[in-house]
């Protein structure tokens, strides 16, 4: 049997601690008394500031009331809204269809931002190696995709596809990360890799409702979250540490929100 191509991640420093502490607060979050209550409630709200928050992450911040109201019209905030309220529709095709899943999450993300031809199509300007390869087989320049960017989004959607067992959290923060990475489309790219992370720990029932926005952790980290993202496109043993220990930090936070989100409905 192949060895997991995701297991020696959890044997760097501190990441192993890190994402069982990350678990051990979702549980927790999600067994608040508002959810048993009022979990539709409870699971709007988090979709409203999951979007804003990865708007502003994308450079497109947005006064959350001023969102609720329905007065923004940013095209890449709106994108994120619609990102977020697909999310659950999208959990069960995730680790079936991946690729096909993020040109859809593409689709709703980069309506109005990009050109429609452009829309769930990767951007050759966009990924590694644009400009290399050959060929006119899938993935091959003849097909517009470069052959590392089309490699890379294989190997990614294999992994979601059940290549590793680790835990979500590793999972989704490599999906994120890679994604990040990669930016394989035009326009808001960004939207698409944390939504892509968070259709992660959804559809491998981390957080089976959606409920934990780990966009919320990520803004609120911002500088790290940056400069995580790139230590992570490193490859380095250090910059992996520091993205993975970043990711489930992002998840903790995202949890205390949704506890704080259930006291103030509840």
């Amino acid at each position: 049997m192949a060895a997991d191509p995701l297991a020696p991640l959890l044997d760097l420093a501190d990441v192993a601690p890190a994402v069982d502490r990350a678990r051990e607060r979702v549980d927790q979050a999600l067994r608040h008394r508002a959810l048993r209550r009022q979990g539709g409630q409870v699971a709007a709200e988090v979709s409203l500031r999951s979007a804003v928050a990865s708007a502003a992450l994308e450079g497109y911040a947005h006064e959350r009331e001023a969102v609720r109201a329905g007065t923004v019209t940013d095209p890449v905030l709106q994108g994120a809204l619609r990102v977020a309220g697909a999310l659950p529709g999208l959990a069960d095709l995730w680790p079936k269809a991946p690729r096909q899943v993020l040109a859809r999450l593409h689709t709703l993300a980069a309506r109005g931002v990009v050109p429609e031809d452009a829309l769930g199509r990767p951007a050759p300007e966009h990924g590694p190696g644009s400009g290399s390869g050959a060929g006119s087989g899938p993935g091959g320049e003849a097909s517009g995709v470069p052959v590392a960017l089309g490699a890379r989004l294989d190997g990614l959607a294999g992994l979601v596809a059940g290549g590793t067992s680790v835990s979500p959290v590793v999972l989704a923060a490599v999906v994120h990360g890679e994604l990040l990475a990669l930016r394989p489309f035009a326009g808001p790219s960004g939207v698409v890799a944390r939504a892509a992370a968070r259709l992660t720990l959804i559809s491998t029932g981390f957080d089976p409702r959606g409920l934990i926005a780990v966009e919320l952790g990520h803004l609120e980290r911002e500088p790290e979250y940056v400069g995580a993202a790139g230590a992570f496109a490193t490859g380095t043993p250090d910059g992996l540490r520091s993205w993975l220990r970043h990711y489930a930090t992002a998840v903790e936070i995202g949890a205390d929100q949704l506890t704080g989100i259930g006291d103030e409905i509840g």
